[in-house]
């Protein structure tokens, strides 16, 4: 057993006395400053750090670096560097770190999405020295073995492959992302099945990205429930290993900017019925791409539920509840540098028709401002709801604060979110609505030839067939000459064969 006495202790802090409010009337939202999640940062040793000092008895620690399968310089080395956290070191064994852990209460985590890796535990507060030397240990003295590669990472990586293709959701959302971005961030978040990992994954060249993925100035620390001068202590003492900067050999981990392309791509999958409706977003707060109006147009699309027996009453769910086999959500996924806002139809194939006929509709009456003025408040507040929820829930706040950290030197501001919101105002929605709609080049009727497109091939093989034996057309044309007409041709030949002509022409 390895004793307590044996690392360093800190003082825990009195909780501090809850004052007593004065009731009001008045129906007001609270401040986010008043309820003490701001963050508060500094820097030592080159290395960026938050903390936020919640009275309790436990602590979260995380590691958040820029890892993630954007900045990847080949498939798999985000998800191989994830698993390999919390693997032998040169000063202890995986399962020494296990053992210690488990004799500390403690639970250690590791993760990636498509910009950063968390690495991080979960402990109590008096044993935070321990969990800041282990987290340093992890990221500078992590041996990269070749049998904890062959045997444990690659073997855990195949498995996620295998879920992934059973999982019909994520398929479509990896596919909306490459369809919409194609490299950097269209990149799929787990490595298909398709893709020879074991061709790129080396224990060398992963150590050699880790090297560059956790040197100082692309990671950043972040603590719930710690003292802010303790963590600063600790993180001086353990972090002296650390790379002050990449390796100079080894692709530097930047991404150029995000651009949006857009387009369609269909998967055909016996699994279930999936429809990706995808628009450019709003980018994260800290990235200087934020549109708080993006996030009001999610609200207020809406389709899923948060009461419990009740269909919702956002704009999608009342339009939808006659299609009950047809399940429908929208979501506003923020990047450093842009976003994509997503509307998600799952279930029965007919369904899923009648629904995404019902989502155009509502786009287009939104944009046409067709839309009460109470759906619009009730959508600003449920924006800013979510919002907020999701930068004080601990889990995701910590992922939020690191890379603002990284990015821009800035946690993720609360305060100045929550403004943004209350300040969209009905025409911003509406031009947001119009925008999506002119960018994608939308039309109605090129709607529904994408919705029957998707319906035709979740049909069975014979009726698949049939059906698009009555989409096909054959267009031709005939020239006329001193009033007589010419020869029948078809023109999508007629158009390839001048091309290449045209083409040959070039050519001498």
């Amino acid at each position: 057993m390895v004793p307590r006495a044996s690392f360093a202790r800190a003082t825990q802090r009195a909780l501090r006395p809850q004052c007593s409010r004065t009731p009001n009337n008045r129906r007001t939202l609270a401040s986010v400053k008043s309820a003490g999640y701001s963050y508060e940062t500094g820097e030592v040793n080159g290395i960026k750090f938050a903390s936020r000092d919640i009275p309790g008895p436990t602590t979260q620690l995380a590691l958040v670096a820029r890892a993630g399968t954007r900045f990847q310089v080949l498939p798999g080395f985000a998800e191989g560097l994830e698993k390999f956290a919390f693997k032998s070191t040169h000063k202890r064994s995986t399962l020494r770190i296990t053992r210690e852990a488990e004799l500390l209460g403690a639970e250690l985590f590791a993760y990636h999405s498509r910009e950063n890796l968390v690495i991080g535990a979960k402990f109590l507060r008096e044993d935070l020295p321990y969990f800041t030397e282990l987290l340093g240990e992890v990221i500078s003295k992590t041996k990269f073995t070749r049998h904890e590669l062959q045997e444990e990472v690659i073997r855990v990586i195949k498995l996620n492959q295998k879920a992934i293709l059973a999982n019909t959701d994520q398929m479509a959302l990896n596919s909306a992302h490459s369809v919409a971005f194609h490299r950097g961030l269209g990149t799929a978040l787990h490595p298909t099945s398709s893709v020879p990992i074991t061709k790129y994954l080396h224990e060398q060249d992963l150590a050699t990205f880790s090297q560059a993925a956790y040197a100082k100035p692309n990671f950043a620390i972040v603590a719930n429930g710690a003292n802010h001068d303790e963590l600063e202590k600790w993180i001086g003492e353990f972090y002296n290993d650390s790379s002050p900067a990449p390796p100079k050999d080894f692709p530097a981990i930047e991404a150029k900017p995000s651009k949006y392309y857009g387009g369609e791509e269909r998967i055909a999958h016996d699994g279930g019925n999936n429809m990706i409706i995808a628009f450019p977003g709003s980018g994260a707060y800290t990235g200087g791409h934020y549109k708080p109006e993006i996030a009001v147009l999610s609200s207020l699309l809406g389709g899923q539920s948060y009461i419990k027996w009740s269909p919702g009453f956002s704009l999608l769910a009342r339009a939808c509840r006659a299609q009950t086999q047809a399940h429908v959500s929208t979501r506003n996924l923020s990047y450093s540098d842009a976003g994509l806002l997503t509307i998600s139809l799952e279930g029965k194939a007919s369904h899923i028709r009648e629904a995404s006929q019902a989502v155009v509709d509502i786009l287009k009456a939104i944009s046409g401002g067709d839309i009460e003025k109470d759906d619009i408040q009730k959508a600003i507040a449920k924006a800013k709801f979510r919002t907020l929820e999701a930068g004080q829930n601990i889990g995701t706040g910590l992922e939020l604060t690191g890379a603002g950290l990284v990015q821009s030197g800035k946690p993720s501001n609360l305060d100045g979110i929550a403004e943004a919101i209350e300040k969209v105002t009905e025409d911003a929605v509406k031009k947001a609505a119009k925008s999506l709609l002119e960018a994608a080049g939308l039309t109605y009727n090129r709607y529904l030839a994408v919705a029957a497109r998707v319906v035709r091939r979740s049909l069975k093989e014979q009726p698949r067939l049939q059906a698009e034996k009555r989409g096909e057309m054959d267009l031709r044309f005939a020239k006329w000459t001193n009033g007589k007409q010419g020869e029948n041709k078809n023109l999508a030949n007629a158009n390839a064969s001048a091309m290449a002509e045209g083409a040959h022409g070039q050519q001498q």
